[in-house]
């Protein structure tokens, strides 16, 4: 059984993306890992030169601006970086440059990597997540965060990226996938204030054309993270490649976990779903099996 990693990154150190770690978390599960990284402004390259693994393959791409409109590029860029990896691939394992795998999850991925390899129905494998919000200490537990996405799929080329690549799609279907027993970190939403306001001005000129950004850019000079729903304390551990980043964080936030700020219907469904477990009326691009 061979797996191959794949990832897409640009401008990692201007928007402080915790890729090194991201790449780095999944080795120990790929074979080969395949880093489009864009036409960046600053050393991206060579931070991605720097992990110095053999299993690594770098290649270089020029993002098209004209496909800004609802993050398409993020999508193009992303079928590109998969049709790279080594044919006789039987998996392809995704994932974002904010995205962390914990060591722990490393065999429960390979056993069902295993498992379900000669089970051509299954078309990708369903992780759970975890994002993190402000600092290292609080996830966000409301209904506007994602629980579910696929980041392992079959090395078949008809599967392609959705929308922003947030998943994959098989033509217009949605694929047949298992659950594993496996989170991922996002930690997207993990930067200082003032970080976070130029990641996310960045961000928009991925989105929206130049007579639009203006609307989606932040007037204020930090970005407010009090701002917020519904949050919770995490009290588990953070990966061990992501151990360092932690400690040097040099911004403190505190926030009060018991408000919620929720219309009437979100809150029935916000505590519904903390009775039962159960996300009703949910989004999902892919079918549990």
């Amino acid at each position: 059984m061979k797996i191959s990693g794949f990832t897409i990154i640009k401008n990692a150190v201007d928007n402080e993306y915790p890729v090194v770690e991201s790449i780095c978390s999944i080795l120990p599960v790929v074979d080969e890992m395949i880093v489009l990284t864009g036409d960046s402004n600053d050393n991206t390259n060579q931070l991605i030169d720097s992990i110095n693994d053999p299993k690594i393959r770098r290649l270089d791409s020029i993002w098209d601006p004209s496909l800004r409109a609802g993050g398409k590029v993020l999508a193009v860029e992303t079928d590109k970086a998969f049709h790279q990896i080594d044919p006789s691939s039987d998996w392809a394992f995704y994932i974002q440059g904010d995205e962390v795998l914990h060591e722990k999850y490393q065999q429960v991925i390979l056993d069902a990597c295993h498992k379900y390899k000669d089970d051509l129905e299954v078309e990708g494998l369903l992780f759970k997540y975890l994002h993190f919000y402000g600092t290292f200490d609080y996830v966000g537990d409301s209904r506007k965060w994602y629980r579910r996405e696929v980041r392992i799929i079959r090395n078949d080329k008809t599967i392609h990226a959705f929308r922003d690549a947030q998943g994959f799609r098989k033509g217009k279907t949605r694929l047949n996938v298992k659950e594993i027993d496996a989170w991922i970190h996002h930690y997207g939403w993990v930067k200082s204030p003032s970080q976070m306001k130029q990641k996310i001005d960045n961000f928009s000129r991925l989105w929206h054309a130049d007579d639009k950004i203006k609307e989606h850019l932040i007037a204020a000079e930090v970005f407010d993270y009090h701002d917020f729903d519904s949050l919770i304390r995490f009290t588990d551990t953070h990966p061990q490649v992501m151990q360092e980043r932690v400690q040097q964080s040099n911004w403190h936030l505190d926030f009060d976990t018991s408000i919620k700020r929720f219309d009437f219907k979100d809150r029935l469904l916000y505590y519904i779903e903390k009775l039962t477990g159960k996300r009703l009326f949910d989004f999902r691009n892919y079918k549990k099996i």
